[in-house]
């Protein structure tokens, strides 16, 4: 029996991208992402499923099973509505509806399907529920680089008394180039991120329960949207 993995991650996407907003959508998306797929929403995504199935097996350990991820629209638009005439497939708010169709099966791109395979998309109030196939959680396990970094910090964060200098030794360990700030809103003690690292632009934001020290990451967009 093939077991599933519910891993609710809600900060987790990749990119730093710009929203151009309208007062329209576009249905356009088929042609206009057909001749560069790196620079379309469908790889944005790919690429956000790949790191945080890469996170999970880091956490967890790998095991070719259905793996399911959940997203808010707010983060989807962030991936597909982006600036740039040669390159958006929509401007406007795309609804639920809309997006469902950009994630329908028949318009799912080849390049994506051949990786992280037949992805099957559901939505419920504006929240999305993304099926990664056993195949997807086997090619990210066979056929992407480890992420050292995330490795190290699950490691070390679950280790009892973790504190904050070293995570952020941690964090130097990889590069001389990062931004911490404390945070003042009583769900987290502050972030760290790195500055030049256009692989890793996530804030990660981290708490100090007492006995151990939590971390969630956002990227650009997404933290921008909740405030902090």
């Amino acid at each position: 029996m093939t077991k599933t993995s519910d891993f609710d991650d809600k900060m987790n996407y990749s990119g730093d991208y710009k929203g151009n907003y309208s007062n329209y959508y576009s249905g356009d998306y088929r042609d206009n992402y057909s001749s560069n797929y790196s620079a379309t929403g469908y790889a944005r995504l790919a690429k956000s499923l790949i790191d945080i199935v890469k996170e999970q097996q880091a956490k967890l350990g790998y095991r070719k099973e259905i793996v399911r991820l959940y997203y808010p629209l707010s983060t989807l638009r962030h991936f597909f509505e982006c600036a740039g005439a040669d390159n958006k497939i929509a401007t406007g708010m795309i609804s639920e509806q809309q997006m469902l169709e950009i994630l329908a099966p028949n318009n799912l791109p080849k390049q994506l399907t051949d990786t992280i395979g037949e992805i099957n998309v559901t939505a419920k109030n504006e929240r999305f529920c993304i099926e990664i196939p056993p195949e997807g959680s086997e090619y990210v396990h066979e056929n992407t680089a480890d992420n050292e970094f995330i490795s190290e910090l699950i490691a070390l964060v679950g280790t009892h008394g973790c504190t904050m200098e070293q995570i952020t030794e941690l964090f130097y360990k990889y590069s001389d180039d990062i931004e911490k700030k404390e945070m003042q809103n009583g769900e987290f003690d502050c972030y760290i991120r790195f500055l030049n690292e256009p692989d890793d632009t996530y804030y990660y934001c981290f708490h100090d329960e007492g006995c151990h020290i939590i971390y969630h990451r956002f990227l650009p967009q997404d933290y921008a949207d909740f405030g902090f």
